[in-house]
């Protein structure tokens, strides 16, 4: 992927989510902050009523709500996650996510899964 990050993989710094979060209501706002082959971090920001539709990821996903609230489907049915809630979903897993009324951002981690070894049970 030639996609550049806010954070370069080799550097040890910081920086506030808040901040680098950056809502548009002409579209949903994904910011790749830290990328290497077995980590992806990114940062996104919905407005009102924005939505992504179902889909799956090869990748392990884990999801941390930093501001407001959303609908995301997921376990085949939609759930509301507030400010603060976290969601394990594992390769494959269907899902989609919806704002309500209001803003909401979030921070999507991906982690490659490990090759499968045939040799071991």
């Amino acid at each position: 992927m030639s996609q550049s990050s806010l954070i370069a993989a080799e550097s040890a710094e910081s920086l506030i989510l808040a901040e680098a979060a950056q809502v548009s209501s002409s579209g949903i706002v994904s910011r790749t902050l830290v990328q290497t082959p077995e980590l992806r971090t990114v940062l996104f920001a919905f407005d009102a009523g924005q939505e992504l539709t179902s889909h799956t990821s090869r990748r392990r996903a884990l999801v941390q709500v930093l501001s407001g609230a959303c609908d995301f489907f997921y376990a085949g049915a939609w759930h509301r996650l507030e400010s603060g809630a976290l969601l394990h979903m594992p390769p494959g897993h269907p899902h989609a996510v919806r704002a309500g009324a209001g803003a909401f951002t979030m921070l999507l981690t991906l982690a490659a899964e490990p090759a499968s070894n045939p040799s071991q049970p």
